[in-house]
């Protein structure tokens, strides 16, 4: 399963679009609360975060990061945003996110970027 966070209907419809058409499982978290629910009651192996929504989706890469967390070592983290916002792509870089993009990259891309998340599996020797 893909966990997303996305700021408006346009990219939630288009992420969740996406994945049912890859036959692939996605489901929101739109706050923190969400996002402990959806660890405590699925498996997922990936977490989408708009970074239009700067904070939470910061204070979520954090969670997601925390040591304490099991599945710290095996969720991968794309983050994606505008190109001009420098100072939080690269925030998200370096609070942990396996992949930073921008957000036409990420848009180009995401028929491709989801199988490959889905299909996450657990490293080990990941930080």
């Amino acid at each position: 399963m893909i966990l997303y966070l996305a700021t408006d209907l346009i990219w939630a419809s288009k992420i969740k679009a996406t994945a049912n058409a890859l036959g692939l499982s996605a489901r929101p978290v739109r706050t923190l609360e969400m996002l402990e629910a959806r660890l405590a009651d699925a498996d997922p192996v990936a977490m989408l975060l708009d970074l239009d929504a700067a904070d939470l989706a910061l204070a979520m890469l954090a969670r997601v990061r925390d040591p304490a967390l099991p599945t710290a070592r095996r969720l991968k983290v794309l983050a994606w945003g505008p190109h001009v916002a420098t100072d939080l792509l690269q925030k998200a870089r370096d609070l942990g996110a396996d992949e930073v993009l921008t957000r036409g990259a990420f848009d180009h891309a995401m028929d491709d970027i989801l199988p490959r998340l889905a299909s996450a599996s657990a490293t080990p020797d990941r930080p």
